[in-house]
């Protein structure tokens, strides 16, 4: 297992349980103690845990984890959501948009592979490092300040950018999504210019893991009239997924 995987499972156990030990996390990790014990130490020296004897302690500020932690977590469930979002884009689909996180990072990779002529807008730094490779993409990125967080560009500029584009669909990954509390995200700036992205779309599609379905982030992005659909994975909890459908919320599970 890769370092940065184990850094995502070891804040990822933090999260959960406000502790972890080092005894746990060799068994757990099938790393040795010495890995593990480097392990911590990187997580502290950027202030996502605090080190004691035998193991850790989550901070006292809780950090939006960064997306560079995120990759591998819930990874089997996001391939199959991006699969399924992939089949949406039809031969009838001339334009999309995608918004960053993971999921939709794994959807750009899908839609890259096929080969198709396709006009792509983003603000995601590592979709458009993907894409820029793959001759049959169109690729437009906005511009924008850099959120490192998330790899994307957010902000007056992204928002400019996006005003007066018109796409077909507009793909986005949430940290949130709730029938009363709409979406929402860690970031109010991205949250403006997430929003500002949806507004481009005839349709917006969250993609999201059942992590995120019953939850409610920082910052509002969208009222749920405004999704379309939601493609999530079948650990989602059925309360929340009929809410979400008494809402008017397409909801696909994979």
């Amino acid at each position: 297992m890769r370092q940065q995987e184990r850094l995502g499972l070891i804040l990822d156990r933090l999260a959960k349980h406000g502790t972890v030990s080092v005894l746990d996390l060799t068994t757990e990790l099938s790393a040795s103690p010495a890995s593990i014990r480097r392990d911590l130490k990187a997580l502290e020296d950027q202030q996502l845990l605090k080190r004691t004897h035998g193991g850790a302690v989550a901070a006292e500020v809780i950090y939006e984890l960064p997306m560079r932690y995120r990759t591998g977590r819930h990874q089997e469930e996001k391939n199959r959501i991006a699969q399924a979002a992939a089949r949406l884009v039809t031969d009838s689909v001339h334009s999309v948009g995608l918004g960053g996180g993971t999921t939709t990072t794994e959807l750009a990779r899908a839609l890259g592979s096929v080969g198709r002529s396709l006009k792509v807008v983003t603000n995601a730094l590592n979709i458009a490092g993907d894409l820029s490779v793959r001759s049959a993409i169109d690729l437009v990125v906005t511009g924008g300040s850099v959120r490192p967080e998330s790899y994307e560009l957010v902000g007056p500029i992204a928002d400019r950018a996006l005003a007066g584009i018109h796409l077909d669909l507009v793909f986005l990954g949430v940290d949130g999504i709730d029938a009363t509390g709409g979406i929402s995200t860690h970031d109010e700036v991205e949250a403006q210019t997430d929003h500002c992205l949806m507004q481009t779309a005839t349709r917006v599609v969250v993609l999201a893991d059942s992590s995120k379905v019953g939850n409610r982030a920082f910052t509002r992005i969208a009222p749920i009239e405004e999704v379309a659909m939601l493609i999530t994975d079948s650990a989602a909890g059925a309360p929340d997924l009929e809410r979400l459908r008494a809402a008017g919320v397409e909801v696909i599970t994979v």
